[in-house]
């Protein structure tokens, strides 16, 4: 029964235990509340600090800092930090329908100075920050061999080429961080050309050059400077406004083809109109007497008989 006990014990004690994740600066962070799912509410703090809460129905709550602005919780309940900075380590605690589960996020910075390359025989030292917890812990580097060292280097060789690991311990854990060191032979110094008279300086190496310059004007001296690539360039951009001038022609003449071709119908559509004139009030002229034609006589009486008596 003992054992049971203390079996369950050691089991709620694992579980309670904080969860470490390690990121660079700069690098994006992922922290796993620990459930899938929540009835209730869901809330993420940094600390005594909140950041998001977001409740089954209803509004969500953020909370202030900079830290909100660069953070998002998924459907998953999982919190996402963007850009992390050295500020933002610490611990980090999600509850889940009143479960809480802790989280640790540490940001580890590696960096050797000078930075960039180093130059063979040169000096340079390894720096191992870790930042999150109560206290730094100490840390320990190792060379790419595997081999510790202290992370100072008197004169840089081409055995220190390659992947370090600043190595560090927290609650029983080992947690390490990579830095890559590339070493470089120092360049060759160039050797002194022996010196030219002021005859050798002056004196053109081409006899015809000066003759060939002086017979170019500046215009065709410039003309022939440019490269072929530009004279091909130049040769495409006027085909192209060629085409393009021929292709606006063709299709301003085809333009007109048609309104002529659509007034053209449109007219003979049209139904033809009686044509209107001018009436006028005025009273009508009297008739001219019709010319040519002979006035005929009267006709003589008729003779009346004479009486006898």
């Amino acid at each position: 029964m003992k054992t049971i006990v203390w079996f369950g014990f050691v089991l709620g004690a694992l579980s309670a235990a904080a969860k470490v994740i390690l990121t660079n600066p700069g690098q994006k962070a992922i922290l796993a509340c620990g459930v899938d799912a929540y009835n209730d509410r869901l809330e993420w703090h940094r600390g005594d600090d909140l950041i998001h809460s977001i409740p089954k129905s209803g509004f969500p709550r953020k909370g202030r800092g900079d830290i909100v602005g660069r953070s998002a919780v998924k459907w998953d309940a999982k919190l996402v930090i963007s850009a992390v900075k050295e500020e933002d380590a610490g611990k980090f605690i999600c509850t889940a329908d009143g479960r809480r589960h802790e989280h640790i996020l540490l940001v580890v910075s590696v960096w050797a100075t000078p930075s960039g390359e180093l130059q063979l025989g040169s000096e340079a030292s390894l720096h191992c920050r870790v930042k999150g917890l109560a206290q730094d812990p100490p840390v320990q580097w190792k060379r790419p061999d595997g081999s510790p060292h202290s992370g100072s280097l008197k004169s840089a060789t081409r055995s220190d080429a390659g992947t370090w690991k600043c190595t560090f311990s927290h609650n029983g854990g080992t947690h390490d961080r990579s830095l890559t060191i590339k070493v470089q032979e120092p360049a060759e110094a160039a050797t002194p050309s022996s010196p030219q008279s002021s005859n050798d300086v002056l004196k053109p190496t081409c006899p015809d050059c000066v003759t060939q310059q002086a017979s170019l004007t500046p215009s065709a001296a410039l003309l022939l400077g440019l490269s072929w690539w530009v004279w091909v360039a130049v040769g495409v951009g006027c085909l192209v406004v060629v085409l393009l001038m021929v292709f606006v022609i063709v299709l301003c003449k085809r333009i007109k083809r048609k309104k002529r071709k659509f007034q053209t119908m449109k007219n003979g559509r049209q139904p033809l109109k009686p044509k209107k004139y001018c009436q006028c009030n005025c009273p009508a002229a009297a008739a001219k007497p019709q010319q040519g034609r002979r006035r005929e006589k009267p006709s003589a009486p008729r003779l009346q008989p004479l009486l006898m008596p």
